[in-house]
């Protein structure tokens, strides 16, 4: 196995552990975006092909990078930017509202 894509996997199983273990909702933004960008390196690295050449450059090659895993990592990586923002805005409101940015507060103020 490759150790970019070994590496990328720890790198989610690390994103995942610090969402499970995560108190206070900045914490949790934070996992998943490292959880993001470790999906996003595994993405890349498993579409990567070693000596390969860009698609756009004339003449024939033997090995060309396919540009579609790029593409939609570019795409994920605005969307995940996007959703980022979002959740930071609401939770600048929860904060506002109830005064706190702990998990177990917030669950206990509605429950």
């Amino acid at each position: 196995m490759r150790l970019d894509i070994l590496l990328s996997f720890v790198v989610v199983l690390i994103g995942i552990y610090g969402l499970t273990i995560s108190k206070n909702i900045i914490s949790s933004i934070i996992s998943l975006n490292i959880t993001q960008a470790a999906v996003v390196l595994l993405f890349l690295s498993v579409g990567a092909i070693e000596g390969g050449e860009a698609p756009i450059l004339g003449g024939f090659t033997p090995s060309i990078v396919d540009p579609i895993p790029q593409a939609l990592m570019i795409t994920a990586i605005v969307i995940g930017a996007s959703i980022t923002a979002m959740s930071l805005m609401l939770t600048i409101k929860l904060f506002h509202y109830y005064g706190t940015l702990s998990w177990k507060e917030i669950i206990e103020r509605e429950g």
